[in-house]
């Protein structure tokens, strides 16, 4: 069963550091294992309360920067995964584009539109 990816800030997480809940609520219809990804620093893991998020969260504190293919790399050795176990969603185009580059199914997450109905098509397409 493949692991889901989610994005922390601006995905899952919001700015004020509450959990986006019909995202959440989308993620938990899935029975799949779930991992926030996010670059934050110790400071930034505190002031966005990342301490306090559902699931796993892996952060490599902006060393290298998700727009690093390094980040995915170790992400996948860290967790003794192919690019063919999981499935990404991000709000950042260029972290996006740059997993999609190492060979992880991703969404570019808009989160200004907060499209659950499209994130939802993807995951549907992509765990099967």
């Amino acid at each position: 069963m493949k692991t889901i990816l989610v994005d922390a800030i601006n995905g899952l997480v919001l700015e004020d550091g509450s959990i986006l809940e019909p995202m959440h609520t989308l993620l938990e219809s899935y029975p799949n294992s779930k991992i926030v990804l996010t670059g934050a620093n110790d400071e930034q893991f505190k002031q966005f309360k990342l301490d306090q998020v559902p699931y796993e969260v892996f952060t490599l504190k902006h060393n290298p920067e998700k727009t690093d293919p390094q980040y995915f790399k170790i992400l996948l050795e860290k967790y003794n995964l192919t690019t063919d176990d999981v499935v990404y969603f991000e709000h950042n185009a260029e972290a996006a584009k740059t997993a999609q580059s190492v060979g992880i199914a991703t969404y570019f997450y808009d989160h200004t539109k907060e499209d659950m109905d499209a994130l939802k098509q993807f995951l549907d397409e992509n765990l099967s």
